[in-house]
Protein backbone atom coordinates (compact mmCIF):
# COMPACT_ATOMS: atom_id res chain seq x y z
CA UNK A 1 0.00 0.00 0.00
CA UNK A 2 0.78 3.64 -1.08
CA UNK A 3 2.82 4.95 1.96
CA UNK A 4 1.15 8.74 1.73
CA UNK A 5 -2.61 6.78 1.55
CA UNK A 6 -1.76 5.16 4.97
CA UNK A 7 -0.38 8.58 6.27
CA UNK A 8 -3.87 9.81 5.00
CA UNK A 9 -5.93 7.16 6.66
CA UNK A 10 -4.25 7.44 10.47
CA UNK A 11 -5.93 10.88 11.09
CA UNK A 12 -9.10 9.79 9.90
CA UNK A 13 -9.20 6.87 11.89
CA UNK A 14 -8.27 8.94 14.99
CA UNK A 15 -10.66 11.17 14.52
CA UNK A 16 -13.32 8.29 13.77
CA UNK A 17 -12.89 6.47 16.79
CA UNK A 18 -13.52 9.02 19.29
CA UNK A 19 -16.89 9.82 17.25
CA UNK A 20 -17.64 6.35 16.78
CA UNK A 21 -17.66 6.14 20.77
CA UNK A 22 -20.11 8.73 21.21
CA UNK A 23 -22.20 7.86 19.08
CA UNK A 24 -22.50 4.49 20.87
CA UNK A 25 -22.71 5.74 23.71
CA UNK A 26 -25.60 8.29 22.99
CA UNK A 27 -27.37 4.92 21.45
CA UNK A 28 -26.84 2.90 24.49
CA UNK A 29 -28.24 5.63 26.69
CA UNK A 30 -31.53 5.63 24.35
CA UNK A 31 -31.57 2.07 24.33
CA UNK A 32 -31.57 1.84 28.51
CA UNK A 33 -33.66 4.70 28.85
CA UNK A 34 -36.45 2.63 26.15
CA UNK A 35 -36.01 -0.84 28.52
CA UNK A 36 -36.59 1.31 31.77
CA UNK A 37 -39.72 2.90 30.16
CA UNK A 38 -41.45 -0.33 28.74
CA UNK A 39 -40.26 -2.20 31.69
CA UNK A 40 -42.74 1.01 33.43
CA UNK A 41 -45.21 0.45 31.68
CA UNK A 42 -44.88 -2.93 32.09
CA UNK A 43 -45.67 -3.17 35.66
CA UNK A 44 -48.49 -0.40 35.47
CA UNK A 45 -46.38 2.62 37.05
CA UNK A 46 -46.27 2.97 40.47
CA UNK A 47 -48.13 6.56 41.71
CA UNK A 48 -44.97 7.30 43.52
CA UNK A 49 -42.81 7.00 40.43
CA UNK A 50 -46.02 8.85 38.57
CA UNK A 51 -45.89 11.94 40.83
CA UNK A 52 -42.39 11.99 40.70
CA UNK A 53 -42.54 11.96 36.85
CA UNK A 54 -44.67 14.76 36.89
CA UNK A 55 -42.86 16.94 39.72
CA UNK A 56 -39.87 16.34 37.00
CA UNK A 57 -42.00 17.93 34.37
CA UNK A 58 -42.97 20.84 36.39
CA UNK A 59 -39.66 21.17 37.53
CA UNK A 60 -38.40 21.21 33.85
CA UNK A 61 -41.09 23.50 32.35
CA UNK A 62 -40.51 26.36 34.83
CA UNK A 63 -36.61 25.69 34.09
CA UNK A 64 -37.42 26.42 30.21
CA UNK A 65 -39.80 29.19 31.14
CA UNK A 66 -36.55 31.12 33.10
CA UNK A 67 -34.43 30.42 30.30
CA UNK A 68 -36.49 31.85 27.55
CA UNK A 69 -36.72 34.99 30.03
CA UNK A 70 -32.66 34.74 30.53
CA UNK A 71 -32.38 34.44 26.66
CA UNK A 72 -34.81 37.53 26.53
CA UNK A 73 -32.38 39.61 28.94
CA UNK A 74 -29.03 38.75 27.16
CA UNK A 75 -30.59 39.96 24.12
CA UNK A 76 -31.86 42.75 25.43
CA UNK A 77 -27.93 43.48 27.02
CA UNK A 78 -26.64 43.05 23.69
CA UNK A 79 -29.09 45.12 21.47
CA UNK A 80 -27.80 47.96 24.20
CA UNK A 81 -24.32 47.26 23.95
CA UNK A 82 -24.39 46.92 20.15
CA UNK A 83 -26.42 50.16 20.17
CA UNK A 84 -24.09 53.19 19.71
CA UNK A 85 -23.36 55.45 22.41
CA UNK A 86 -26.51 58.25 22.56
CA UNK A 87 -24.76 62.14 22.14
CA UNK A 88 -26.26 64.41 24.55
CA UNK A 89 -27.61 67.45 22.92
CA UNK A 90 -27.77 69.47 25.95
CA UNK A 91 -27.79 73.13 24.67
CA UNK A 92 -26.71 74.32 28.29
CA UNK A 93 -23.38 72.86 27.74
CA UNK A 94 -21.86 74.46 24.74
Amino acid sequence: MNKQILALFIPILALAIPVAAVIFSGMHKMAKLRLEETRLRLQGGDSVQAEELNSLRHEVDAMRSELSELQERVDFAERLLASPPAIDQDPRRN
